[in-house]
């Protein structure tokens, strides 16, 4: 019976050491953010691990690789990432293979803007708005650039090539939807508390209205002004976020009778979160 139970425990063992030995050699891709990951997972399938840098729930301006992700990094097959968070350039460039970092962003035209945070007590401020991801006419040239670094790294590879096809199908019927629901929107501007949906305006035709720029909540008088124009207009819904501040939204909301809704730009399922918040948006 004792023998029994040794050779039990062995055989447990034995398996959990190929299952790590495994786990530790499986071939791995970094994203930046979650929304890049169903993009890049579409292309390579099951033939990489898929890692994103920043979990789910934290802050891509607060955020601080542990020393474990780091070094997962430098061993990891290709990095993509926007190119465009300030996160992204201090770490980034300290992956010493730096051909196999990925800039997202490359053949996107970025807008100058105010995307604006506070990081270990210093406010912060970006040249260009990072949210390329949240408009499906940038997402289609961000693939574009994840299937040509994925090609250059493994040529022989020609099933990649398929998958972005068909991944190039559902960004086009995610294109049309979102063409679809804003041309039918009930005004031509929507109100957000971060401005975080400028290419997705931009793309679409409509006007973003944000309450913060630059790190700053408008002014008294600016606010008054929004207030006035959302009144007129029947405003139904503000936008925020989750990292920024309900209350101010809320004192909006409160005086024109809208609802405060939150929407999260850094969801993982990029398609339906894309569908989601134009709609929102357009209603």
């Amino acid at each position: 019976m004792r023998r029994i139970l040794y050779l039990f425990i062995y055989i447990v063992l034995a398996v959990s050491c190929v299952s790590n030995k495994n786990q530790s050699t499986e071939p791995v891709i970094f994203v930046s953010i979650a929304p890049i990951k169903p993009i890049v997972e579409a292309i390579v399938g099951d033939d990489f691990k898929v890692e994103v840098l920043v979990p789910i729930g934290a802050s891509p301006e607060s955020f601080e690789p542990t020393p474990k992700q780091f070094i997962a990094l430098n061993s990891a097959k290709l990095v993509f990432g926007t190119g465009l968070l300030d996160f992204e350039q201090q770490l980034l460039k300290r992956v010493h293979n730096q051909s196999k970092v990925i800039d997202l962003s490359r053949g996107i035209t970025t807008i100058a803007g105010s995307c604006s945070h506070t990081h270990h007590g210093k406010h912060c401020h970006h040249g260009v708005d990072p949210h390329i991801w949240c408009s499906p006419k940038s997402l289609k040239v961000m693939a574009s650039n994840v299937h040509s670094a994925i090609v250059a790294a493994m040529p022989d590879s020609v099933q990649y090539t398929s998958a972005y096809n068909a991944l190039n199908e559902r960004i086009a019927q995610l294109d049309n939807d979102v063409a679809e629901l804003t041309k039918s929107a009930s005004l031509p501007y929507f109100i957000i508390y971060h401005p975080a949906l400028t290419y997705l305006a931009r793309d679409y035709g409509l006007e973003q209205v944000a309450i913060e720029n630059d790190g700053k909540e408008a002014s008294a008088k600016r606010i008054a002004q929004i207030i006035s124009q959302a009144r007129a207009d029947g405003i139904k819904s503000v936008f925020y976020q989750s990292e920024f501040p309900e209350s101010s939204v809320k004192v909006i909301c409160e005086d024109i009778g809208a609802n405060a809704v939150e929407i999260n730009p850094l969801a993982e399922n990029i398609f339906a979160n894309i569908r989601e918040i134009a709609r929102l948006i357009t209603e």
